[in-house]
């Protein structure tokens, strides 16, 4: 049986047990044990401690006094006012890391490492005395993934933070290293606040990668170095821009909360936008009709200018970010367009090239300008099963189509990021957005429900010498119908249930897990994360109640 379900069954007479991602290994008691009123979070034996580690500290210490969530129990606490009137009060949780390194690396520096090198384990002991907690790490990564869990453990009831399950013992670290959430930022655009919000919200459940999925045939709102007449003329206003100032925001708020941002530039496809300042490199922008040219918009692939436009663009883009990856996309290239557009045929003839062979030279010379400075490539699964390219061996491939795909990607012998469409795609079953078609539904209905993310398998079908190769996987938000007024309830607390699956692995209950989601979304409602219910209060205070064989 796999961890993650054995672990649900010994919690799920806890419904006041609220960890979420659930921790690898983990041992409770059953005594109660409250917060000091002079509760403090202190270092020891750290020199020179980094300035997003104490940030770190000062956030949890703030989320302690503040978040005042009362156990989702019919009294909210009321009956547990006693026992924890009279429990021993822990005063200090004191942080220290393991390693004996003499520089110390700041939780940043951690976030933006190669995934092999990520260490985010941590153990965290909580003993139900009132005498010191600790939290031990490798690295100050796994002291705020250790911080994270920490914040979850109390309740509040009558000023009075508090736990009913002292001691606690907690062995912790991820099953695997990219726990991602995906954002399209160009059919809608979102302000950088929403961003950092989403952020926040992410690092409360320990995913570690923004994949911002920034530009697209819709608009272009990056400002790029070197490029910046693809903003003014692409994005939807000038407003609706990221600056370099901007983007260096957001990779720093997210890489001092444990995230990694990896931005993405779809290419050759999803690339209409490009063809408001750079006509010449774009075949059939904007192109009708949308049966035969969906997503229309394709660099000119076989261009000798477009190739080396693109491996500028795509390196002077990737200088703003800090992540050792970056996405170049080669999803849903429309063959049509390039069949029907005269100087790419004209090109290929000369050339004496098919579309394939095209293709291959293009990513080959792309992938080793940003190889050149310092990036690896990440592409979607169409770059290796549609349109067969000779990708480097360390490219990570995500796969959206079909899970299926996974098997075939990883004989490839490439990694994987799971992205399937009918497990992690927010944006379904809200009905279809093309105008003039009453009927339409949303191409990949129905909604995708959290039980249905949280039943997913990352190593169904494969070998056990293929394990490795699994990196993780994300959930999707694509925006074509949302925008800010609907990001935290399209995203939460849903995106939550992949951050358990890939840190804690498979195998979960869904009946277990519900009363820990419950918990988290009422949480992420009192940080200022608008998480939508999962069922009427009266179930959420109830556990198992409102199962339908109850």
């Amino acid at each position: 049986m796999h961890t993650l379900a054995v672990l649900a069954l010994f919690l799920s007479l806890s419904p006041a047990f609220a960890l979420w991602p659930l921790p690898r290994q983990i041992s409770k008691g059953t005594t109660a044990l409250k917060l000091s009123p002079g509760f403090n979070i202190k270092l020891s034996g750290i020199r020179n401690a980094p300035k997003d580690l104490t940030d770190a500290v000062a956030r949890s210490s703030n989320y302690l006094r503040n978040d005042k969530l009362q156990a989702l129990v019919v009294d909210r606490g009321a009956s547990s006012a006693q026992r924890v009137a009279s429990a021993k009060s822990l005063k200090t949780l004191t942080l220290s890391l393991t390693s004996s390194a003499k520089t110390v690396k700041s939780i940043s520096e951690d976030a933006v490492l190669p995934l092999e090198s990520r260490v985010e384990g941590y153990t965290l002991i909580i003993p139900a005395d009132g005498s010191e907690a600790t939290l031990t790490a490798n690295s100050t990564l796994g002291l705020f993934r250790g911080l994270t869990t920490f914040e979850q453990v109390w309740y509040e009831w009558n000023g009075n933070s508090y736990t009913l399950e002292a001691p606690f013992n907690i062995e912790d670290s991820p099953a695997y290293p990219y726990r991602g959430f995906m954002l399209d930022t160009a059919r809608n655009y979102f302000p950088v606040s929403d961003i950092k919000r989403t952020l926040d919200a992410m690092s409360w459940v320990k995913i570690n990668t923004l994949h911002w999925h920034i530009v697209d045939s819709q608009s272009f709102p990056l400002q790029v170095p070197g490029f910046l007449e693809l903003s003014e003329k692409g994005a939807y206003n000038a407003q609706s821009v990221y600056t370099a100032s901007d983007v260096k925001g957001i990779v720093d708020y997210a890489a001092a909360r444990g995230i990694d941002v990896i931005a993405e530039i779809d290419t050759p496809g999803h690339t209409s936008a490009i063809a408001k300042s750079f006509p010449e490199h774009i075949a059939c922008p904007e192109a009708s009709p949308w049966t035969q040219f969906a997503n229309a918009g394709q660099l000119r692939l076989a261009n000798p200018d477009t190739v080396n436009f693109t491996a500028s663009l795509l390196t002077s883009a990737a200088s703003l970010f800090r992540s050792s990856y970056f996405g170049t996309g080669g999803d849903e290239i429309n063959t049509n367009c390039y069949t029907q557009d005269n100087q790419t045929q004209a090109e290929l003839a000369a050339q004496g090239k098919t579309l394939d062979q095209a293709l291959d030279e293009f990513t080959q010379v792309s992938h080793k300008a940003l190889k050149a400075v310092g990036k690896t490539a990440m592409v979607w699964e169409e770059m290796l099963l549609v349109h067969p390219v000779n990708l480097a061996n360390d490219t990570l491939v995500m796969v959206w189509i079909s899970p299926a795909n996974v098997a075939s990607v990883v004989q490839k012998g490439y990694k994987v990021i799971h992205a399937a469409n009918d497990y992690f795609y927010l944006d379904c079953g809200h009905g279809g957005w093309v105008g003039q078609n009453v009927l339409g539904n949303s191409w990949c209905d129905p909604f995708k429900t959290w039980q249905k993310a949280y039943s997913f398998d990352p190593l169904a079908n494969l070998t056990s010498d293929q394990y490795h190769l699994v990196q993780g996987g994300q959930h999707l938000l694509w925006t074509e119908q949302s925008s800010p007024a609907n990001l935290d309830s399209i995203v939460w607390p849903r995106a939550a249930t992949s951050a358990e699956v890939f840190w804690s692995g498979p195998g979960g209950d869904v009946g277990a897990a519900l009363p820990r989601l419950h918990d988290i979304a009422y949480r992420f409602n009192q940080r200022g994360v608008q998480a939508i219910a999962l069922q009427p209060e009266w179930c959420a205070l109830r556990p198992g109640a409102c199962d339908l064989n109850a």
